[in-house]
């Protein structure tokens, strides 16, 4: 097990400013491979954004969906469209921004929301909750099956957030911003089981959690550390490998894409942030682009369960 650094940064790194619009909670970036789009969210501003990427690494949009509720995560769908975590559920919104409920097991409770999602390498869609107000255990982890069930998998959670696979998919990876832990778990790919819980990271900077998470190719952990200004990438055993410094307090996501799956896609928030802390940090809210890190990452899964009404 491992803690994250505190002085042990390396140098800044050339993070660069890619997205057009500057979102309020800008979260969950997820590489596209088939429409070859980079897809995000604005959690708090209930948007879903899509955009490809042109020869100079700048975001062209494609398209933005109103949500007309709190999104905490997207994927897109096999069957066309997108399915997303938002509310207190799962839904699914077609190219033309018309929504479907999928599954509400959250019901219409105000005190919730979901937040962090991501299909696993069967094209699950898991999602997990938190809070308003934050409450500790209070956060739960669902999964979206293949015949469009929906599914309990983990309560006590405080913010259910980053979730990845190792590239064998035998290790599913998981982080709990309340608790400040990156958990791993024994993952059987045919049910969606997990076991064997333990703690792979315990992040102990004063302020710092862990966010969303991706994993690459190589295996390794990257994970974006909310109030700790970089992301931190951790081999499988836990160990640091490397802090890449972002020039925002709150970095909330990442993952690998581009034309060569070689560019680090961050997302940033200035939810929170007062007056000050804004003006000294414009690029809170935007997409960053990190390239020249040397290793690729693997796109996302589509979600391969239904996307009608059960």
């Amino acid at each position: 097990m491992s803690t994250a650094p505190g002085g042990a940064a390396q140098a800044p790194a050339p993070a660069k400013i890619c997205s057009a619009s500057r979102g309020l909670l800008s979260e969950g970036p997820r590489w596209d491979a088939e429409r070859a789009e980079l897809i995000w969210v604005d959690i708090l501003a209930g948007l879903m954004h899509t955009a490809t990427v042109d020869d100079e690494g700048r975001l062209e949009p494609v398209r933005t969906v109103t949500v007309g509720r709190h999104v905490g995560a997207a994927a897109p769908a096999q069957a066309g469209g997108y399915v997303l975590a938002a509310a207190g559920g799962f839904c699914h919104v077609d190219d033309d921004g018309e929504l479907t409920e999928l599954a509400r097991p959250e019901g219409h409770r105000g005190d919730v929301r979901m937040n962090d999602g991501i299909c696993d390498p069967q094209g699950r869609f898991w999602g997990g909750t938190m809070a308003y107000a934050e409450t500790p255990g209070a956060g739960r982890l669902y999964r979206l099956e293949l015949d469009g069930r929906c599914t309990l998998v983990l309560d006590g959670l405080t913010i259910s957030n980053g979730m990845g696979w190792s590239p064998d998919g035998a290790t599913m990876y998981l982080a709990d911003s309340g608790t400040g832990e990156v958990d791993a778990f024994d993952f059987d790919s045919d049910s969606g089981a997990l076991d064997r819980r333990r703690t792979l990271v315990h992040v102990g900077t004063s302020g710092a959690a862990p966010d969303g998470l991706t994993v690459d190719d190589d295996g390794d952990v990257w994970v974006a550390l909310w109030n700790g200004g970089l992301v931190a990438r951790y081999a499988p055993d836990g160990a640091l490998r490397q802090t890449v410094r972002v020039p925002v307090d709150r970095p909330t996501s990442c993952a690998f894409g581009g034309r060569d799956r070689t560019t680090l896609f961050v997302t940033t928030s200035r939810d929170g942030l007062d007056e000050a802390a804004v003006a000294r940090q414009p690029e809170a809210g935007h997409v960053l682009r990190i390239d020249g890190l040397g290793v690729t990452g693997p796109p996302c899964t589509p979600y391969r369960g239904p996307v009608i009404a059960p």
